[in-house]
């Protein structure tokens, strides 16, 4: 018998491995709405044969004696477990399934880590991030709407913008001191994440700004955060944001895996001004597209060294673990993971028909305690806000929701 592929685990795979928490999983979850209902055994089929069309997704982590010098996937030829289920309906269901996506994460010890449950015409993904991302999740969904209803899911052509020349980050305000925390709202006593989800119109943009959506979006969601925690009596402080990027293609030759790198964008306080928005707006477009530019290792340099199989994993593991609890207070003070406009049409057929709304939302673990996911369909922003509840409850969830709404208006500059 061949033994199975082996393949180490990535550098963002170890780390978030060292680092698994009970209390708060990492979990990715994505919710897709489509205006008809799907065959149940049709379904199953398609996302069946989509994880071979994409082996990568068909991994566990393999079993090792503790002095093993690094984590491992294995690939597997068929899935371990049933991928696809079916919740029974009921006023609460969806309810239900989205607390399911961010309470239970799939184990990594079960080829694939990921689950995809059916509630009437709704599909929620549930992944552990620690194997994958949300992008490439939605590869292999798009490959099983193709798969089910027969009709084209190619991607569409990326929007064309000239090519940029790298640049030095212009104008960018010192990160010598711990940057500002997402204030207290109302915890909650129960441990794990909480999330909203709501729909709003997308934000109009003259032609030829020099801002994109995403520059708005970074905006809005750093003005929010100034005034809840203006709100909540917080000093001020500069911001940090954490900005994904994400470079792979979005074809059938896509990297599965978690294949974005993390960069940050700050903020001084005395810079968030919506007096001067145009302003504002455009220094966001120079260090976003400036951050964009440079190279950088998916968690900086810091983790490759980490990861490097110099010792046992349990011994970098306590001191990842160590490190990170030690680098709390200069984490970033939020993400903002905007997926931008969805490139496949998610069509499944003439029956189901083609999502109306895409949903993501990202781990939400102290310190940061709150995530900002972003993504368009059918010329709507679909926003998930998601948070610890050691940090807010879900009114607060409600108030930070309004609060976005109105400054994402606010960044509608009128030439």
């Amino acid at each position: 018998m061949t033994a199975p592929v082996r393949i180490p685990f990535p550098v963002v795979d170890e780390v978030s491995r060292h680092c698994l928490q009970e209390a708060e999983p990492e979990t990715v979850h994505i919710e897709v709405h489509l205006p008809g209902p799907l065959d149940h055994a049709r379904l199953r089929k398609a996302f069946l044969e989509a994880l071979h069309r994409h082996p990568r997704i068909l991994m566990r982590e393999a079993r090792g004696p503790w002095y093993r010098r690094q984590y491992e996937w294995e690939l597997t030829p068929e899935p371990d477990v049933e991928v696809v289920t079916f919740a029974p309906p009921g006023p609460r269901a969806l309810h239900d399934a989205r607390t399911r996506a961010l309470t239970d994460a799939p184990p990594l010890s079960v080829s694939p880590p990921v689950r995809l449950e059916v509630v009437d015409s709704v599909l929620l993904l549930t992944i552990n991030h620690t194997a994958l991302d949300g992008p490439a999740c939605l590869r292999v969904l798009a490959t099983a709407a193709e798969l089910y209803g027969g009709r084209d899911n190619a991607p569409a052509a990326p929007p064309t913008r000239a090519a940029e020349p790298r640049q030095e980050v212009p104008d960018t305000p010192a990160t010598w001191s711990p940057p500002a925390r997402v204030a207290h709202g109302t915890p909650e006593p129960s441990p794990g994440n909480g999330l909203l989800v709501t729909e709003l119109p997308l934000p109009h943009r003259p032609k030829g700004s020099p801002y994109t959506v995403n520059d708005q979006l970074m905006v809005t969601t750093a003005l929010t955060i100034t005034h809840w925690n203006r709100e909540h009596g917080a000093r001020p402080r500069p911001l940090r944001i954490t900005m994904p990027v994400d470079d792979r293609p979005r074809d059938t030759t896509m990297p599965i895996g978690n294949g974005t790198r993390l960069v940050e964008v700050p903020y001084a306080p005395g810079e968030l001004d919506v007096t001067d928005m145009p302003a504002l707006l455009r220094r966001t477009a120079e260090r976003t597209r400036a951050l964009k530019s440079l190279p950088r290792p998916q968690l900086g340099h810091g983790a490759a060294l980490l990861t490097s199989p110099w010792a046992p994993v349990t011994a970098r593991a306590a001191l990842t673990r160590t490190l990170r609890r030690a680098a709390a207070p200069w984490t970033s003070t939020t993400l903002l993971s905007n997926i931008g406009r969805i490139p496949y049409p998610l069509d499944f057929g003439e029956e189901a028909g083609r999502a109306h709304a895409v949903w993501f939302s990202a781990p939400a673990r102290m310190p940061r305690g709150l995530t900002v996911t972003t993504a368009s369909t059918a010329g709507r922003l679909h926003l998930a806000l998601r948070w610890s509840k050691a940090l807010l409850s879900h009114g607060d969830g409600a108030h930070l929701r309004d609060l976005f709404e109105h400054y994402l208006h606010t960044t509608e500059v009128t030439p």
